[in-house]
């Protein structure tokens, strides 16, 4: 039986009373081993993908969409960020990404608090989760920041679903986040040695025999060491190291304590694509970083991504610096990653599937029949500046094309 039967079989599942969507005639991008289906169509109802393929006939009460040959993808993933966490930058009051011990609680000495956790911050509400959706974006990864006065253990976040409604992050996209290299040594005595040193006592801390002496300096709290635990026992974690030397050392450590390392920034991950794809580990990156914005990055070049993907490496695109209120840039930097040699395939890939599977949420990410209905209907190439999302859909609901900018837009153009 083909694969085409099978997935069109899909509609023995759909309920005659069902409220259903129908979209047609539209080029789908499902991100899956189907591929790319022309003049295809695809039905979902009650929040799942009930049948994708050609010639779909729907329950007569569904409501359809025709769309003219434009093409239709999953939702997009925003990249690692601070969506829901921070809404104005320069007011502190509205920033909950960072736990910086010395600021509120005095602590002797370095403090690790792996147990902090962001997602507990995110508000449903944030003015920044419909400015990101409108443009195509459907889910986040709720991201802690390093800070001065912090430690290299930043915390540890999960995914979000931009669909402005209070939800606990999914228990598998639970993710730690470590900060390494020499951005982050001025966090551990101005030396990036120092960060395994480090790293190594907070793993004699959660040992089960604990060995340490009595009067030794510890890292990590009661709550810290069950938190690091979980994770140093097959959990994962996120590396910010863009050093191609640092990036092997975090290798050598993710494999010495059995965790799923994820490498963000990687701006020299080129130089040792041949161990990221043995270490199994997905690079996080942001395909505009060309020029080095540090010592770190001096091997920094525009086929970073390319480079990667021809050596099997699984991509995902998450933009640096401003990727919170400039997530939809995503789009523009995964053009230009195909502008340097990555396959418009493989971009796609490293916004949607491959997200979704790294960070444990393989039900979004693909257009398949019984996965979440995390759609978009585009105007014209998603990867192309110049292209619109015209319908997004969280969960088989729709969702306006209205947020704060458009509103202020609205209110005082002149025409």
């Amino acid at each position: 039986m083909s694969r085409l039967l099978l997935i069109l079989l899909g509609l023995a599942s759909v309920s005659a009373d069902a409220a259903s969507t129908l979209i047609r005639n539209a080029r789908l991008h499902t991100a899956d081993a189907t591929g790319t289906i022309e003049g295809g169509s695809i039905l979902f109802s009650d929040g799942l993908i009930r049948a994708i393929g050609r010639d779909i006939t729907a329950p007569a009460d569904a409501r359809v969409i025709d769309a003219r040959g434009a093409p239709v993808t999953p939702g997009l993933f925003a990249g690692m960020n601070q969506i829901g966490l921070d809404e104005v930058s320069l007011e502190v009051a509205t920033v909950d990404s960072a736990y910086v011990p010395g600021i509120s609680v005095p602590s002797p000495g370095v403090e690790m608090r792996p147990e902090f956790d962001v997602s507990l911050a995110f508000n449903p509400d944030s003015q920044l989760i419909p400015v990101t959706r409108i443009e195509g974006y459907t889910f986040t990864l709720l991201s802690p920041q390093s800070q001065p006065g912090g430690t290299l253990i930043s915390g540890q976040g999960g995914i979000a679903v931009l669909d402005g409604r209070y939800a606990e992050a999914p228990a598998a996209s639970r993710t730690l986040f470590i900060a390494m290299g020499g951005g982050a040594s001025v966090l551990t005595g101005n030396s990036r040695a120092a960060q395994f040193m480090l790293l190594d006592q907070a793993l004699r801390e959660i040992a089960p025999s604990g060995n340490l002496r009595d009067g030794d300096a510890r890292l990590l709290t009661a709550n810290g060491r069950d938190a690091l635990a979980r994770y140093f026992r097959g959990g994962r974690v996120v590396f910010a190291a863009d050093r191609a030397v640092d990036i092997r050392r975090v290798l050598e450590f993710a494999a010495r304590v059995g965790v799923t390392p994820v490498i963000e920034g990687g701006a020299e991950a080129w130089k040792v694509a041949a161990e990221l794809k043995a270490a199994n580990a997905a690079v996080a990156l942001d395909p505009l970083q060309n020029l080095p914005g540090s010592f770190d990055q001096l091997g920094a070049r525009l086929d970073n991504a390319a480079l990667l993907h021809a050596a099997g490496v699984r991509l995902i695109i998450s933009r640096t610096g401003d990727g919170s209120h400039n997530a939809r840039k995503s789009r523009q930097a995964a053009g230009n990653a195909v502008a340097q040699g990555l396959p418009w395939e493989a971009a796609l890939a490293a916004l949607t599937v491959n997200p979704a599977q790294v960070f444990g949420v393989a039900d979004r990410g693909r257009l398949a029949v019984g996965l979440r209905a995390d759609l978009v209907l585009w105007s014209g190439d998603p990867l192309e500046i110049d292209s619109q999302a015209e319908q997004v859909f969280i969960a088989g609901t729709e969702f306006p094309q209205r947020s704060r900018q458009t509103e202020l837009r609205d209110r005082y153009r002149l025409d």
